[in-house]
């Protein structure tokens, strides 16, 4: 059988989970981790924008809905690997220690990452989204038709 699980779908869901982690929680599981690798900083943080695009009911034309400011770094590993960091926002830190995290998800030091720092993303990201829908879920409204009496 095929495997139709493309090569870089498990590095999409950390880099999805390093962004919309909150600075707080991501700077006291690194801390956690402990480890500062020697590295080197391709792209020092920079602060830009970026176009956000949108579309009607997910089906019509794209348009510009406005931009929003994100932060980019880069670093390598002694060892090669490359580690890139996109957040939205203009935090810095919490870029480069997104760029870390990715480049460390490449080397064999990757299980105890994802146990220490991906693991717990994850978790409060589900917990964030579950908290999300029984909000939504407590105020569904469900339609029926009443059948009137003179309808019969």
């Amino acid at each position: 059988m095929v495997n139709s699980t493309p090569p870089h779908s498990d590095r999409k869901v950390w880099i999805s989970l390093l962004a919309k982690a909150s600075s707080s929680h991501l700077s006291e599981l690194w801390a956690t981790y402990n480890k500062n690798p020697e590295h080197s900083v391709l792209r020092a943080p920079e602060v830009g924008s970026v176009m956000v695009r949108g579309r009607t009911g997910a089906t019509g034309a794209a348009f510009n809905l406005g931009e929003m400011t994100v932060t980019r770094c880069s670093v390598q590993l002694a060892s090669g690997e490359t580690g890139h960091g996109y957040i939205q926002g203009r935090d810095k830190k919490k870029a480069l220690q997104a760029a870390m995290i990715d480049a460390l998800l490449q080397t064999a030091a990757a299980p105890q990452v994802q146990r220490m720092i991906v693991a717990p993303l994850r978790a409060r990201h589900e917990e964030k989204r579950a908290r999300r829908s029984a909000k939504a879920a407590a105020t569904k409204v469900d339609f029926f038709t009443m059948v009137r009496g003179e309808d019969t």
